[in-house]
């Protein structure tokens, strides 16, 4: 019999180790496009509400995470293991995304395995950046842990759990949205300082992740359909409830624009 998704979905989740998780989400995400998974309606599971983590990093707030001149090597290295870590939680984020909703009343039968299909496909991509960052951060001298890192991202998808809008919101188009924003200009900084190889690699992550913004909207925009309401309007309404730090400056409307925000869905959120 065909495996169920769910479970290898749970799979991935309950992975600690981090460039096992990558691996296992990668080949789940193949075996759902080959058809070789199945979508099993009466799984009667759960999804866990924490996934595995290794003992490594170390987890501190996040004013407490170290930050460095990206003039050193230091720094660069504190850098790119900093985004290692958001691509680490991104493989999670997306998986748990796809298992834990797929279910939901807001995706008739025809939208489900689309929805299943781009979460896993998101995942996909979130373990290729992990593997590109951490092999950059080896060539550095540095491996993932071996610096300290917050639980934000996260935290954000715990108070998210219950709602499938309530994340899509906060997950994609407020976390994954600030990326966009902010990416630029440590490529900028990356590229001054002499690191063209480091350069490179978020060059790649930056442009992908506009997708998966958009994918977010795309989804956002279908369950507001069968909820009958305004997207802008929710998705204003849900960041005010779930996502108390609120949006910050500096935008990237380019980006944002690209990934299908426009400044009206947005702008009212910003101080």
């Amino acid at each position: 019999m065909t495996p169920i998704f769910q479970e290898a979905a749970i799979s991935v989740l309950l992975t600690s180790d981090p460039a096992g998780k990558a691996f296992r989400a990668r080949a789940v995400a193949a075996l759902w496009r080959a058809g070789k998974l199945r979508f099993a309606p009466d799984w009667d599971g759960s999804v866990p509400e924490r996934p595995a983590r290794p003992r490594a990093p170390v987890l501190v707030p996040p004013a407490q995470v170290p930050r460095r001149r990206l003039s050193t090597a230091a720094g660069r290295a504190a850098l790119l293991h900093a985004v290692a870590h958001i691509e680490f939680n991104a493989i999670d984020l997306a998986v748990d995304m796809a298992v834990r909703f797929a279910r939901s009343s807001e995706l008739d039968a025809s939208a489900r395995s689309a929805f299943i299909t781009d979460w896993l496909t998101v995942g996909d991509d979130e373990a290729r950046h992990f593997m590109m960052v951490t092999d950059r951060l080896g060539e550095l001298g540095t491996a993932y842990g071996d610096l300290e890192a917050h639980d934000g991202l996260w935290e954000a998808a715990m108070a998210t759990s219950d709602d499938i809008a309530a994340r899509l919101a906060v997950a994609p188009l407020v976390l994954e949205a600030r990326g966009l924003d902010v990416t630029p200009a440590m490529i900028n900084r990356l590229n001054s300082a002499g690191d063209d190889a480091s350069a490179g690699v978020l060059e790649i992550i930056y442009h992908e992740e506009i997708g998966h913004v958009s994918c977010g909207r795309r989804w956002l925009d279908h369950v507001c359909e069968r909820r009958s309401e305004n997207p802008r309007e929710t998705f204003h309404r849900l960041v005010r409830e779930r996502f108390p730090g609120g949006l910050k400056l500096p935008v990237n409307a380019l980006a944002r624009a690209a990934a299908g925000l426009e400044p009206d869905f947005y702008e009212a959120l910003l101080p």
